[in-house]
This record gives C-alpha cells, sequence and structure tokens, in this order.
C-alpha cells in the first residue's frame, strides 16, 4: 500500500487555506487527523495532488462556549473532548461519546470535523450531534453558513459541502438541567465500527423528543417527538417506526437497529 505522489502544504490561517483548496488545476484535499484519508491515500482511493494540512490553523483548535452553544473547531480531537477541558453544556453526551470512539490511538489524533466531513454512517459524531440538534459551520472562499446536522449529511460519505469548503466549527446546543440522553452501539468488539447506532435526547425545557438510528445504509434516520415513548418502547413499535428507512434493509438490519434504539431508550427511562 502506497500513496500516489502528492504536493503538501500547512497554512497558518483559514484564509490562506481557502485559497488552496479552491484552486481548480489540481486536486486538492484537506488533511487533519488522516484517520480516514489516510488509509484511502495509501489504497489509492483517494488521489490528490495536493493535501493541504489545516492542524496548524489556530481558530480550529479552539472549544468555547457562546450564550447557550458550544462551538468546537473542526480541528479538536476526540481525545480533547473524551479529556473534557471545556464546559461541557452537553451534560455528558460529548465526552462519554468520546471515550467509546475506536482506540485512544485513534482518538489523539482523529478530529470532530474529519469525521463528519467524512461522513461514515457509522462514526458516533454523525449521529450524536443529529441528536444533540447541532449545526455544522462550513467555511470557503464565498463565505461561511451555518447547516443543521439533518441537513448536512446527505447519505453514506455524502455531505453538504461543496468543492473547496471545508467544516470550520460545529455548534452544539445546551441541554438544561432536565435533560435526558442514551447512547448504544452495536459492535462485536471494543472499537470495532458499530453495525446500528441508537441515541435519544429528552429535553423538555427545549421541547425535544428525538431518537436516531445510525450506522444504516444512508443518512441517519431521525424520529422526532413522543410516539417512541408513547408507544411503550417495545421492539414491534420501534420496528414500526423504522420500516421502510435505511435502518431496515432487511430483517438482520431492522432487528440490530431495533435493538440498539431500545437500548438508548432504556437508558433515558431509567
Amino acid at each position: 500500500m502506497k500513496a500516489v505522489d502528492f504536493d503538501y502544504a500547512q497554512p497558518a490561517t483559514l484564509d490562506a487555506a481557502l485559497e488552496l483548496l479552491a484552486r481548480e488545476d489540481v486536486m486538492v484535499r484537506p488533511v487533519a487527523g488522516s484517520q480516514s484519508l489516510g488509509p484511502m491515500l495509501n489504497l489509492r482511493l483517494a488521489q490528490p495532488e495536493l493535501l493541504v494540512d489545516i492542524t496548524r490553523i489556530a481558530e480550529l483548535q479552539t472549544i468555547r462556549q457562546e450564550g447557550d452553544r458550544l462551538v468546537i473547531g473542526a480541528c479538536v480531537t476526540h481525545a480533547r473532548l473524551e479529556d473534557g477541558d471545556y464546559p461541557d453544556v452537553t451534560r455528558g453526551v460529548l465526552p462519554s461519546v468520546a471515550a467509546v470512539i475506536a482506540y485512544r490511538a485513534v482518538r489523539n489524533r482523529g478530529t470532530i470535523g474529519g469525521s463528519l466531513a467524512h461522513a461514515d454512517p457509522a462514526a458516533d459524531w454523525v449521529n450524536v450531534l443529529t441528536a444533540l440538534g447541532a449545526d455544522v459551520v462550513i467555511a470557503g472562499t464565498g463565505g461561511r453558513r451555518n447547516v443543521p446536522m439533518t441537513d448536512f449529511i446527505l447519505g453514506v460519505f455524502e455531505t453538504a459541502l461543496q468543492p473547496g469548503e471545508i467544516v470550520a466549527e460545529i455548534r452544539v446546543p445546551a441541554l438544561s438541567e432536565r435533560a435526558r440522553w442514551g447512547y448504544y452501539k452495536v459492535c462485536r468488539k471494543t472499537g470495532e465500527f458499530s453495525h446500528a447506532t441508537g441515541a435519544v435526547l429528552i429535553d423538555p425545557a427545549r421541547g425535544v423528543q428525538r431518537c436516531v438510528a445510525g450506522a444504516t445504509s444512508g443518512k441517519p434516520v431521525v424520529i422526532d417527538g413522543p410516539a417512541l415513548f408513547t408507544d411503550g418502547c417495545t421492539e414491534a413499535a420501534l420496528a414500526a417506526h423504522l420500516a421502510g428507512s435505511p435502518a431496515a434493509d432487511d430483517p438482520i438490519a431492522l432487528r440490530t437497529h431495533t435493538v440498539a434504539l431500545k437500548r438508548a431508550i432504556a437508558q433515558v427511562m431509567s
């Protein structure tokens, strides 16, 4: 396994990076932790002529609170979110989820922005940030735009990013003191990609009752409203709500996603 030859740039500012990414005379790709792009390079699934390393850009490394939102720079690593050196407005969601992403060696390098941009349907952040109602801030030479997670992920490895754009930051709304959440993923062993995930959030102060089925053959399946909870959360009720979605491609997939959601709901209701 050997990557093709490519040029490498490591700009110190976001504007400089965006100028490089906007080039049309060469095939350009941004890179941060390289936990997804690295294997793709080695397998020659990606063959860029120029790699733009965005890890030296200070504003992409910050975590700050703005009102009732936590703003996370795209190059913040999973390990940093796990370690909790920031005001956790999610009441434990971010550090708990970060801690179950792959292995610590991966978390030390992998970034939250890179995970979203790669858009693997089994990625933890893809599904959890959808449940939290987060927004993705996309930057390009033409400016910035905010995109809700439900609109950012378009499908398997497919996002709302246009050529020359990158994820700049993620804006996560704060949870109230009465909020309850649950997260469960089905894996054969620790650190493996999940076969199904369930993410659940109930926050009375925000009027949120949301269930998300992830690791599907498409974008995360979002079920808003009290229906799942008033139906008794039985496997039959869960299967009925998932029927016809990417979580129900076959009986085994439907069963696996039903179990993941049921166990996530149980964490909330216990």
